[in-house]
């Protein structure tokens, strides 16, 4: 069976989740998920193949990929729109291999580039094609859980230890926020126990440009003002950091939103 084929990803409770499709009962294990096999004369029970796309889907489910980006596969994203950015993460998924010293990758652009329509996309296929663990944050969201958790008396090790013992990390909207030391300190936390632990790579998308700064349009007054770059955002000790594990991306394009609109 092909990594892309027998599921199907829905919508339900706020999040992505995949149902397992079956014409019928395994003819190897009848529908048992085991089989008994002889070995050089010794008999072995083992998993069975049939088990391997509902294994997945119980993978899928725990990225917590909320319910937006359901249908977001790189099949479905409007390529023409940003054709350089699509090519840029094939490459990487084509390229990826599930416990190797893999880089990670950060895909920055204006909003409404598809951004999070890619970084879903490649979600799903590393958990699909791969067998990979994956968990997906916002990063506002992220910061929120967490300060609330302290507010509560949680300790560090139960807030901090999924995200940081996870195969892949999804970050999505990296340094969005205040830009506050708390916030600073979070990914600084996360990212620094994840590099000095070789866990595995971060995937991330952000609106703060990789190089020179963008000017933005204030929408309650006619001035400007030029954002700040990612490493500005992010802090020396981040940014050096991301710069050794990731590969970077700049989303090029239309503003797919805005596009759908005039449509």
């Amino acid at each position: 069976m092909e990594w892309n084929e027998g599921y199907r990803v829905v919508e339900a409770g706020g999040y992505a989740t995949a149902h397992a499709e079956t014409e019928g009962p395994c003819p190897f294990c009848a529908g048992e998920g085991r089989r008994t096999l002889d070995v050089d004369g010794v008999r072995r029970v083992y998993r069975c193949r049939c088990q391997k796309v509902p294994d997945r889907c119980a993978l899928f489910d725990a990225v917590q990929l909320p319910a937006r980006h359901a249908g977001c596969t790189m099949e479905s994203f409007k390529a023409e729109l940003a054709r350089p950015t699509w090519v840029a993460v094939r490459r990487w998924l084509d390229t990826f291999r599930p416990g190797g010293d893999q880089l990670g990758l950060v895909i920055s652009g204006e909003p409404g580039r598809g951004k999070t329509h890619l970084m879903a996309a490649a979600v799903r296929e590393l958990v699909f094609r791969h067998g990979v663990a994956v968990r997906f944050v916002e990063f506002s969201h992220l910061i929120a859980g967490i300060r609330e958790g302290y507010d509560h008396k949680v300790g560090e090790a139960r807030l901090l230890g999924p995200l940081v013992k996870v195969p892949v990390l999804a970050i999505d909207e990296l340094g969005k926020g205040r830009g506050s030391d708390f916030e600073s300190g979070i990914l600084d936390e996360i990212v620094s126990r994840r590099y000095n632990a070789h866990i595995g790579p971060l995937v991330a998308t952000t609106n703060f440009p990789l190089r020179a700064p963008r000017v933005r349009r204030d929408h309650d007054s006619l001035s400007t003002n030029a954002m700040p770059t990612l490493a500005e955002r992010l802090g020396d000790r981040v940014w050096s950091r991301l710069q050794e594990a990731c590969h970077f991306v700049e989303a090029v394009g239309e503003d797919y939103r805005v596009t759908r609109g005039r449509a």
